[in-house]
């Protein structure tokens, strides 16, 4: 169980001060932190707690959103993630995770460029900083308005473009790539370029109710989960595996119910931790 990690955003109904308490209880190592679940508190103060709790602090979610309509807005999509970075290196989060952004009617390609133009602004800080760049790729139903870069290889090339830098990499997601008919030897070119960043574990149910908050435990829907294991481990990757789910059906039960099937349905995937 060294390598489980559990989002906050998986717990929202739990504060921060309680994950704290709670997760080491269920055997979790690593905590990803949403900033939601950051309100209230001294980021000043995080990195301690998270350290007395026995937890390691994994990464921040989220910073990207970068392209819009305007100059003005795009700048304010920098600053905001500048200002992103400053706080995870508060909060000692080795890593911010990038959720890029769209806008609905623009050309994907003019988003795309806009988000290598982002990150490009952001990247010199975020090195300064010591805190890595993780590019989320997100499904395709969300390329609208959440994220043009939908693949893998999108990532690659944002990568590729602004010179392969050892802090830019990648965080998969199985939830939005699994799809994907070359994600093999998009994990495998990822481990051999030192980009296989991260690694965010749910299931995706069948039918799907909902396409933003009905992801399933691992286990409970359609994704070949050991098979992309396999492939993410035979790419040298060796970081947490952090469990990623929004679901309303689970947000309804009670906490303690929901991180006792969490634990039950990862010692399922990986019983040999």
């Amino acid at each position: 169980m060294s390598r489980l990690c559990i989002h906050t955003i998986t717990t929202k109904a739990l504060s921060l001060e309680a994950c704290l308490r709670v997760y080491p209880r269920y055997q979790v190592s690593g905590i990803t932190l949403w900033e939601s679940s950051l309100a209230g508190c001294q980021p000043s103060r995080i990195a301690g707690q998270i350290q007395d709790a026995g937890l390691q602090v994994v990464s921040l979610c989220r910073g990207g959103f970068f392209p819009a309509v305007t100059a003005g807005d795009r700048q304010e999509a920098i600053n905001n993630n500048l200002r992103q970075i400053e706080l995870a290196y508060t909060i000692g989060a080795p890593m911010l995770v990038l959720v890029c952004g769209a806008v609905p009617g623009q050309r994907l390609d003019d988003s795309r460029c806009q988000i290598t133009d982002g990150i490009a602004a952001i990247l010199p800080q975020a090195q300064q900083a010591g805190v890595k760049l993780a590019i989320e790729p997100l499904h395709p139903m969300y390329a609208d308005h959440r994220s043009a870069i939908n693949t893998m290889r999108q990532a690659h090339q944002i990568c590729d473009a602004l010179g392969s830098p050892a802090s830019l990499g990648i965080a998969v997601d199985v939830y939005h790539v699994w799809w994907d008919p070359n994600l093999q030897a998009e994990i495998e070119l990822a481990g051999k370029l030192h980009r296989l960043f991260a690694f965010h574990l749910c299931d995706w149910l069948t039918p799907t109710t909902d396409l933003l908050n009905d992801r399933g435990l691992m286990g409970e829907g359609c994704i070949d989960l050991s098979q992309i294991n396999v492939w993410m481990e035979a790419a040298g990757f060796t970081g947490f595996r952090e469990v990623e789910i929004f679901s309303n059906r689970w947000w309804s039960q009670d906490p303690a119910t929901f991180l006792t099937a969490i634990r039950e349905s990862y010692r399922s995937l990986y019983p040999s931790d």
